[in-house]
């Protein structure tokens, strides 16, 4: 079975208390967004799950990755064989875009019709939960206003009809770390009222939390935003904790980066 799992932005991100379990409280609108994985499971006669990465490389190939979680998760309840996991990554992690997160929900996905477990996406929300914040959100992938530790999900219909412009600089940002240098804060407006406004009006209203910590230590970020501005962009901002950065526009501009080794994606949502 071949899936493709997508990415996502994050349509503001307000950042407004730290939990008891360590987690944060947030609101943000989740929006997937065409830029893919290429994502292989198959039945396999070996004793455990196997994963085969290529693309871009990640660091965890083995129990650590959230695919092979999510097999292990599904395994502890239901009557299934391992598996064989062929990935190829083209979303660049340490990015904001939840590649990770997404492979491990389509991992669900894919068990649960390879097996034949006729899980429902209740279920599905709920493993995908236990994996992740950003997991649960891609089992239903489509735009929801975020809650709680991010797993907590309203549909939002919107619709954008624009060019998506995503940046990802080489620059690789943890999301614990980017934890670390934020200060949470309760006291902002409500985030779905401002989605309602006109898209240009974002500017001046939609922010992403995580943006002044991350680019006080990443400046070069904060020049990927200002530039995409002055290219005309109608809305920019920093995806989850970065580091990639998005552009929303009218049309594709002509932009010359000074770093040969940015990554650039171009769609439309």
């Amino acid at each position: 079975m071949i899936l493709f799992p997508n990415a996502k932005i994050n349509i503001g991100l307000q950042i407004l208390s730290k939990r008891p379990d360590n987690y944060h409280n947030m609101h943000s609108l989740l929006f997937p967004i065409p830029i893919f994985d290429i994502l292989e499971i198959v039945k396999s006669d070996e004793p455990t799950p196997r994963i085969f990465v290529s693309g871009i490389e990640i660091p965890d190939t083995n129990s650590d990755n959230l695919c092979v979680k999510a097999f292990n998760l599904i395994a502890k309840e239901a009557s299934i064989t391992p598996i064989d996991i062929h990935l190829h990554k083209r979303i660049p992690i340490g990015a904001g875009l939840a590649g990770g997160s997404s492979d491990a929900a389509y991992t669900l996905i894919a068990i649960n019709s390879l097996f034949n477990l006729n899980y429902s996406d209740d279920k599905l929300h709920d493993l995908a939960s236990r994996i992740g914040s950003d997991c649960a959100f891609f089992i239903k992938n489509k735009p929801a206003l975020a809650s709680e530790r991010g797993d907590i999900l309203t549909p939002y219909n919107i619709q954008i009809n624009k060019t998506l412009i995503v940046i990802k600089p080489d620059i690789f940002i943890s999301t614990p770390k980017a934890y670390s240098l934020i200060t949470p804060n309760a006291d902002v407006p409500d985030l779905a009222s401002l989605l309602s406004n006109d898209l240009h009006q974002w500017k001046n209203s939609i922010v992403n939390d995580f943006e002044k910590p991350i680019f006080d230590e990443y400046p070069e970020i904060r020049h990927i935003k200002d530039t995409l501005y002055e290219h005309g962009a109608i809305y920019a901002s920093m995806s989850g904790s970065g580091s990639a950065v998005f552009g929303i526009f009218d049309n594709i501009p002509n932009i010359i980066w000074d770093n040969p080794n940015y990554q650039t994606f171009i769609c439309k949502i």
